[in-house]
């Protein structure tokens, strides 16, 4: 099971927006004979690609993957029925498909056919590594992590004209953390489908937001803005790299004029209702489109306003924060979520499943506000 959690885990940034599955097929002499993994343009899923390299080695075999072969005909043919046309005996699987399409069945159909099944070995691994497309196949609505690097009191940003270490040369920009939690932001992008920030971000720290990994993607990683009145500068290093449309901005209000001027670079603008309060883009209709265009993961990078409205909203699934060994103090420091705050403990967003990671001296906090497979 272990190595078919491997496989799958080849499928990060090629399998979206469908789940990551690997599969092994074992002989009955113990001898390893098929191996697969999926990719979403590769079409053909991890069980048929496995099954096809053990040929009829396959027969009387048993067959170990992460996630339980699908019921439902989608692109491809059930891969349960071909379990079973394969003379598969025995089969392992990590957990059932938490799509409402499968959920069971395609296991239901391996046992009304006879072959021997167990569901929940690594069942654990196998949850966390298909948490997006979990909430994606119940909702049509992106897995939202919530990113930041901050010192440890909390703060994200010096007050406003300062700085701590700059970015580069001209920018207002700055690093709270070291080298090997930067590094590990990009393992993080990697996995995502899409990254938000808000316009203010944009003029004060002029980001790119790519992948920098250079590792294969099936689809670049499409970078989000929320602009309510589209203040997004013309001569930004986003606007100046758009390529394949992977800049959308969400306005309230759009002026045509300056509208024609940002799609003209190649960067799709949608308008979206205001929020209820605040001024800005709402989120929550930002989140369906992002769905619409089968967005599954979405990776919030955003300043504190940013920040608080989407805690506030009850829109983050996790969070994933950075933590330098820094405190700057003050009042006037930029804090993780601004807003006016929740009033007391009992309002708070509570953080659930808590996982630690540690990169040199900086270390990051994992975990849930929302289950991505119930809630």
């Amino acid at each position: 099971m272990r190595e078919a959690l491997a496989l799958a885990r080849r499928g990060i940034a090629v399998a979206s927006p469908n789940p990551m599955v690997g599969a092994v097929i074992v002989d009955a002499n113990g001898e390893v004979v098929g191996r697969g993994f999926h990719t979403y343009d590769g079409v053909k899923h991890a069980e048929v690609l496995a099954i096809e390299e053990a040929g009829e080695r396959a027969r009387g075999s048993t067959l170990y993957l992460n996630l339980e072969p699908c019921s439902h005909h989608g692109r491809t043919s059930p891969c349960a029925d071909a379990v079973i046309a394969a003379g598969i005996k025995r089969v392992f699987a990590a957990m059932e498909d938490p799509n409402p399409q499968v959920n069971g069945q395609g296991i239901e159909k391996l046992r009304a056919a006879r072959l021997d099944v167990h569901v929940g070995v690594l069942d654990d691994e196998a949850c966390y590594l298909n948490e997006a497309f979990a909430k994606f196949a119940r909702t049509k609505s992106p897995l939202v992590t919530l990113k930041a690097g901050m010192t440890l009191d909390g703060k994200i940003a010096p007050p406003p004209g300062d700085a701590l270490t700059p970015i580069r040369s001209g920018s207002t920009g700055y690093w709270i953390t070291g080298d090997a939690a930067r590094a590990h932001v990009q393992e993080l992008r990697h996995q995502m489908d899409a990254i938000l920030v808000g316009v203010g971000t944009v003029i004060a720290d002029d980001p790119l937001l790519t992948d920098r990994t250079g590792l294969p993607r099936r689809r670049r990683l499409l970078r989000v803005v929320l602009d309510s009145r589209l203040r997004l500068p013309l001569d930004s290093r986003l606007v100046k790299s758009v390529e394949d449309e992977d800049v959308i901005v969400f306005c309230a209000f759009a002026e045509e004029k300056r509208k024609a001027e940002l799609e003209r670079r190649g960067i799709r603008v949608c308008q979206v209702g205001m929020a209820r309060h605040g001024g800005h883009p709402d989120l929550e209709h930002v989140l369906r489109k992002l769905g619409e265009r089968n967005i599954v993961s979405l990776l919030i990078e955003g300043g504190a306003n940013v920040n608080w409205v989407a805690l506030e909203n009850g829109l983050v699934d996790k969070v994933f924060l950075y933590y330098a060994p820094k405190i700057l103090g003050g009042s006037h420091s930029i804090p993780l979520a601004g807003g006016r705050g929740f009033r007391n403990m009992d309002e708070s967003a509570q953080v659930k499943n808590i996982r630690l990671h540690r990169f040199g001296e900086d270390f990051a906090v994992e975990g849930y506000l929302r289950d991505p497979y119930t809630e």
